[in-house]
């Protein structure tokens, strides 16, 4: 039998060193048939270098300088040196001031560990509730900003408030100087970087709130999604090296967990983002090896966020971690059939239909079995929103009022246009969406197309990273166009996708094959237009604005509100410290702030106690009885009513948003809708009211301290009803 077996052996050795032999000379074959590379010349590399280089000086510059500028405008906005420290820290206002304070707490701690405890087990802003601020408000930027203020010895340098403003307005830099670099990878020219950043600062007031509020989440968390966006711009070209491949994908790691981490709706905007990604592999635009990768860096970032945000329930339930485990299920499912046919085809409408559907019924199931407090108030404004449903609830009727939750004005569109950015980036985007429908129905149709595109084909919409980009703005684009506060995710990705299309070669070059230009040579027009262009853009801009920018800088101005520094002031000298403060919840964070003393709401809108606290307390400014007011304040045990004369006297230009307004309408006071019952209130409205000392108010509330702005009460533990 051995002797037998001997010859099969040794055949099947000989078939397996044929074989492979054959493969050998295959891959010998392709890699014969494959061109090698040159090496380029010196003089074409140092080019290449000088161009780098300069771009990314420009890029850094860019930054600073605007770091610089926004330093320099709040100190003449608001005169901040030469103010005391009360003045400074009422600049802050409402839910920024919350922000800071916890900054401030931070500080004071004895310890890093000891101030981390007080904060997520906090029961000193609050009365009668415990919270953990740290899940709660996203904090993590407060921690890092306390750790690198106490860890780098800059206590002995610079003041907390200087160290504090100063991360925010250099992660506005990095901002704007991942803009620079996003337009600058789509063009190939940081031409595009520079006009983008002019863009930028021109229309600031559209593209961010860091004027307004320095604290506030956004103006933390929106530089590392423009760092992510850069680095995703980057990995989806099809040209780039596996060097550049990896820097960005580690980049796009890093940014994505750290933009969840500052922000607690961030993984709403990451959510758009995969649904572009979605629709980009959808179409066939790219490999869906690299997008996939994307997908698992969601997954990474969303369970690492929920173990390192005390188990956030709402990273579990969130539509962005359905969509992904959708995504990758389908991709489980899918099979291996030839591109290009019928049946390929017919798979892709199926598998479209299928991640659709698991998506939603994912999210259901999560919702279900997952205990969570997703903000259902969000859901129930969108319903009133968009007019599937009405309500008298104060709380929707107030957030219906933002002017930030309504659809944007004509103002925006105006100064959009004024600065010519909107008239360029409607041409940009109807360009490469012509062009990208023009590439996929092609690719329906069964054309092949080039797999690099050149310069000379005038195909800007087979490029996977623009594709992306085009979607991405458009989803953005939409949501803006409902509620204006979103226009601050929309206009800074309108300055960059306009700068990007007048100076790039490829757009100007599409836009010549459609109008077949034949009296001069396309390319060589496409070069030029896309340096003339923006050069043209850029120097009217600057005539026309930056004397504009210069005039700011050098205007003085000046924060004066004498009233609430007297009250602020009489608060540390006059009330105890136990004391519990009442009132609209934009003052009480300034008095959590300024003060430290405990307050019974606080200007936040992401927890539905909060909010019906502060629902409860703006009753002060309704036709209710002293009784009834007394009930609930003491039912939160406040020691102290301030009556706001703004709020009490208020004057709105929007007929039916007054708080006042509101709350009759909620309390049934007046009519809002035909059918409705008009209840009469036998009471005056309680903040006049109470200012006139007569009975019952005074057995109730007794004024201690009162300005042109500001009326403070002692609510009384003691009842006399004596006339």
């Amino acid at each position: 039998m051995a002797e037998e077996e001997g010859p099969t052996v040794e055949l099947r050795q000989r078939k397996k060193l044929k074989s492979s032999e054959n493969k050998e000379s295959v891959k010998e074959e392709k890699i014969s048939d494959t061109p090698i590379p040159e090496r380029a010349p010196k003089h074409v590399l140092f080019q290449r270098f000088a161009k780098i280089f300069i771009g990314c000086l420009a890029a850094v510059t860019s930054g600073m300088m605007y770091a610089l500028y926004l330093s320099a405008y709040h100190e003449r906005k608001f005169w901040f040196s030469n103010r005391q420290e009360l003045e400074r820290e009422i600049t802050f206002q409402g839910d920024s001031a919350i922000y800071y304070s916890y900054y401030k707490d931070m500080l004071k701690a004895p310890s890093f560990e000891r101030g981390v405890y007080e904060l997520t087990h906090n029961n000193k802003t609050v009365s009668l509730k415990t919270i953990n601020a740290v899940q709660q408000m996203s904090l993590y930027p407060e921690l890092i900003a306390s750790v690198l203020y106490q860890a780098t010895g800059s206590n002995e340098i610079i003041e907390p408030v200087y160290f504090y403003i100063g991360i925010v307005f250099g992660l506005q830099g990095i901002y704007v100087t991942a803009l620079f670099v996003t337009s600058w990878l789509m063009s190939g020219t940081w031409l595009a970087g520079m006009l983008t950043v002019a863009w930028f600062i021109i229309n600031r007031v559209d593209t961010t709130r860091i004027e307004y509020s320095i604290p506030l989440r956004e103006n933390w968390a929106l530089p590392y999604f423009a760092c992510q966006i850069a680095a995703l711009t980057g990995y989806l070209k099809s040209n780039l090296n596996t060097y550049g491949e990896r820097f960005c994908y580690l980049l796009m790691s890093a940014s994505t967990y750290t933009f969840m981490m500052m922000w607690e709706y961030s993984h709403y905007l990451l959510f758009l983002q995969a649904v572009s990604l979605f629709l980009l592999d959808s179409f066939s635009l790219e490999q869906s090896d690299k997008v996939h990768e994307v997908y698992k860096i969601y997954i990474f970032s969303l369970f690492l966020g929920y173990l390192l945000q005390f188990e956030n329930s709402a990273l579990l339930v969130s539509p962005l971690l359905s969509l992904v485990v959708a995504l990758m299920l389908a991709k489980c499912l899918q099979l291996n059939v030839k591109k290009e046919t019928f049946i390929a085809k017919i798979m892709k409408v199926i598998n479209f239909y299928l991640v659709c559907t698991l998506t939603v019924t994912l999210n259901i199931i999560m919702k279900m079995f997952v205990p969570h407090k997703e903000n259902g108030h969000m859901l129930k404004f969108l319903e009133v929103k968009f007019g599937l449903n009405m309500t008298k609830n104060f709380t929707m009727n107030w957030l219906l009022c933002q002017e930030s939750l309504q659809a944007p004005s004509q103002d925006f569109f105006l100064r959009l246009t004024q600065s010519s950015l909107l008239p360029f980036y409607i041409l940009v985007l109807i360009i490469c969406f012509l062009s990208m429908m023009q590439v996929i129905f092609r690719r329906i149709g069964g054309k092949s197309l080039k797999e690099t595109i050149t310069l000379e084909d005038g195909r800007i919409g087979g490029r996977p990273e623009i594709i992306y980009h085009v979607i991405h703005t458009i989803l953005l684009g939409s949501l803006a166009m409902v509620i204006e506060g979103l226009k601050y995710l929309w206009t800074p990705y309108v300055c960059m996708l306009a700068a990007f299309g007048v100076c790039s070669p490829e757009l100007w070059m599409t836009l010549f094959k459609w109008l077949r230009l034949r009296t001069v040579h396309p390319v060589l027009l496409a070069l030029i237009l896309s340096m003339a262009v923006p050069t043209i853009i850029g120097l009217s801009l600057w005539k026309e604005f930056f004397p504009r920018l210069m005039t700011e800088l050098m205007e003085l101005q000046e924060f004066y509100d004498p009233d609430t520094v007297e009250l602020m002031t009489w608060i540390k000298r006059q009330a105890p410290v136990a004391a519990v403060f009442a009132g609209s919840p934009q003052l009480m964070g300034a008095i959590k702030l300024c003060t430290g003393w405990m307050v019974t709401s606080l200007p936040l809108y992401n927890d539905d106690d909060l909010l019906k606290r502060n629902e409860n307390i703006y009753q002060i400014y309704s036709k209710r009885s002293a009784e009834d007011i007394y009930k609930i304040l003491t039912s939160y045990k406040a020691n102290y009513l301030i009556v706001e004369d703004a709020i009490c006297n208020e004057v709105g230009t929007t007929r039916g948003c007054r708080v006042k307004d509101l709350l009759d309408i909620a309390n049934g006071h007046v009519v809002c809708e035909e059918g409705d019952k008009l209840t009469y209130s036998k009471y005056g409205r309680f903040c006049h009211e109470v200012k006139i000392n007569y009975s019952p108010y005074v057995n109730y509330f007794t004024r201690v301290y009162w300005n042109r702005s500001y009326f403070v009460y002692k609510i009384n533990t003691v009842i006399s009803f004596q006339s």
